[in-house]
């Protein structure tokens, strides 16, 4: 359950004035946004804020007996949410550069639509992959705290796998982000449950410190990766190791 498990027992510090609470006697529940009209206590007063002589409606229990029901306020949660804005912000941007720019080039594979696929906290901010039609790519999220991004320039970040080289860019809805190029373009999958895979596969593969010896991104940084290779007879579905992490079908 969001929040913290056990008994409430004084522990202000781990939950949020958003917290409802829920007695572990009766199992009575203390929504803020309801208050207790039983004790003439007013919508949106906290958990926190109730008078030290509040017991529960249903049974009498004293607050110290209550439970964290839910907690949209803690930390996780709010994060969780903000994550979530970000990522459908990041879709819906580049849903609508598809429709509007890209949707009758060639080089679009039309069997793919965008979805943004294992996003995660990162260094403040959210790490995950974006699949689109015509790309795919790792994307970042910068945290308020992250320098200010400058539009076109270039930035290495370091991960268990080795350093990346990633770009920095804009969005109208979205805002600044970083975008490092996996596959380009994407005639090589045959499904968005192909991509998915591949992106799901290609982060872990990312966050596995035995991966850096056996890939060479200084020298994928310098030469801004091999020129296209060519196309297996099938698609791969499994690409290899170094396929993942080197962006191996793209550009």
């Amino acid at each position: 359950m969001p929040g913290f498990e056990g008994s409430y027992l004084g522990a202000s510090d781990k939950i949020s004035p958003a917290a409802i609470m829920e007695c572990k006697i009766c199992w009575m529940p203390y929504d803020p946004a309801m208050g207790d009209e039983t004790r003439q206590i007013e919508p949106g007063t906290a958990f926190l804020d109730l008078p030290e002589d509040w017991t529960c409606p249903g049974c009498s229990a004293p607050r110290a007996q209550f439970l964290v029901h839910d907690d949209p306020g803690a930390p996780s949660s709010v994060q969780r949410a903000e994550m979530e804005a970000r990522t459908t912000a990041l879709v819906a941007d580049f849903t609508e550069v598809f429709h509007s720019r890209m949707r009758d080039l060639p080089m679009v594979n039309q069997a793919l639509h965008v979805q943004a696929v294992g996003f995660q906290p990162f260094a403040g901010g959210f790490l995950g992959i974006l699949i689109a039609p015509w790309f795919m790519n790792l994307v970042l999220l910068p945290g308020p705290n992250h320098p200010v991004l400058k539009v076109g320039a270039k930035e290495v970040l370091t991960f268990p796998s080795g350093d990346y080289e990633f770009m920095h860019a804009t969005r109208e809805m979205v805002g600044a982000y970083m975008a490092c190029a996996l596959f380009s373009p994407m005639g090589d999958f045959t499904s968005q449950l192909q991509a998915v895979d591949v992106a799901r596969a290609a982060m872990v593969e990312l966050l596995k410190p035995e991966n850096r010896a056996e890939t060479d991104r200084t020298a994928d940084i310098r030469a801004r990766r091999e020129a296209e290779l060519a196309p297996p007879p099938e698609p791969d579905s499994t690409p290899s190791r170094r396929k993942l992490i080197t962006g191996g079908l793209g550009a």
